[in-house]
């Protein structure tokens, strides 16, 4: 059973945005998966460095998206974004030195921050951007 499941009400109505939030909770269910399973260290280590990588390149979207369209509330946002990575990249690094980093509260902490931040910081742009007609 995965971590976390795709539901229409997490779409903001941006298919970019959309798909690549589909992605990111499937890295996150791959990532929960080889924990859950005993993986060996180097394809957990492998799976949450891709889950780090991608993070980047879906706020890296987002970010465009929204500074070249002028979104009011960008620079907040980004800093969401910038506290975020260091999160996980900080997790990641802590992984890499042999802390065990990788616990049930761990994984259900990125579950509830993707979630809250789709539905909450994610969903106050989506009417803006369709107002620019992105979609």
């Amino acid at each position: 059973m995965p971590l976390m499941e795709w539901t229409e009400k997490l779409s903001v109505d941006v298919k970019e945005i959309d798909t690549q939030h589909k992605k990111w909770i499937g890295l996150l269910n791959d990532l929960h998966e080889a924990m859950k399973s005993g993986k060996g260290k180097e394809a957990v280590g492998g799976v949450l460095s891709g889950l780090v990588d991608y993070t980047k390149v879906h706020f890296a979207t987002e970010e465009r998206l929204l500074k070249s369209n002028g979104y009011p509330l960008f620079d907040g946002h980004k800093r969401i974004h910038e506290d975020m990575v260091k999160e996980v990249e900080n997790l990641e690094k802590k992984y890499k030195t042999g802390q065990n980093v990788l616990s049930i509260d761990v994984m259900q902490f990125l579950k509830n921050w993707l979630s809250e931040h789709i539905m909450g910081t994610d969903k106050n742009y989506s009417a803006f951007l369709r107002s620019k007609g992105i979609s």
